[in-house]
């Protein structure tokens, strides 16, 4: 019987493929589910990292000209109302509204500085969101994987403990099979959700890094601004 049990053991294929073409189809369905929502976390955190990149150069550039002594109404009519960077729409949505602020006899329009910080504001959040985009996706991910997985898990101990009734054996060539396959599906749970917990806090990080630094902009051209219309 031992010998039996033996052979039967050394027969069985322990490989992640081997194991998810035992498993039941609830926790192949998990598995796949598990499996795409790593891929996809893996993927957006690689998009969010040359977005993030470009957006640190797009910064470093734009600081450059700006304080590079250009006047500032040159440097708009150089990079127009819709320039490509984020730095370049925030200076350009707080330029456009500097001069639609005023009259044709070139007076102020009141208000002037307010709707100018307003419109740096909203340009400065469409920027965040865009930066933004996608990390609650690996929130997401991070939080409900391991739990997806033990939900697998426990679902294929169920049907393990099922077959081991059935066989009336409690062997362990008999009973690791199952186990095995149940306990895989934890496992790619973890493997989804610790990348996916890690990149969004390092990636949320930066994000707020970047903006900040928009918002430190915009404070500093705001007051370019203020003297001017003090002056």
């Amino acid at each position: 019987m031992e010998t039996e049990t033996l052979t039967m053991a050394q027969d069985l294929d322990f490989s992640m493929i081997g194991l998810f073409a035992r498993a039941t189809i609830t926790v192949k369905l998990v598995m796949i589910m598990l499996i795409i929502m790593s891929f996809w976390s893996w993927a957006i955190t690689i998009q969010k990292h040359i977005t993030l990149r470009n957006a640190r150069r797009e910064a470093a550039i734009f600081d450059r000209a700006f304080w590079s002594g250009e006047p500032l109404d040159e440097l708009f009519d150089r990079i127009g109302p819709q320039p490509d960077g984020a730095p370049g729409k925030i200076f350009a949505a707080g330029m456009l509204e500097w001069r639609r602020s005023h009259k044709q006899d070139g007076r102020l329009i009141a208000g002037a500085q307010q709707r100018i910080d307003r419109s740096m504001d909203v340009a400065i959040a469409k920027e965040g969101e865009h930066l933004n985009s996608g990390l609650s996706f690996l929130a997401t991910t991070g939080s409900t994987a391991p739990f997806i997985g033990l939900f697998g898990t426990v679902w294929g101990i169920m049907h393990a403990f099922e077959e081991i009734a059935i066989a009336q054996n409690t062997s362990l060539a008999v009973v690791a099979p199952g186990i095995a396959e149940a306990l895989l599906a934890t496992g790619l749970g973890l493997l989804a959700a610790i990348p996916a917990v890690i990149f969004y806090n390092k990636l949320s990080a930066d994000s707020e890094k970047i903006v900040a630094g928009y918002e430190a902009f915009a404070d500093e051209f705001s007051t370019i601004l203020s003297r001017q219309l003090d002056a």
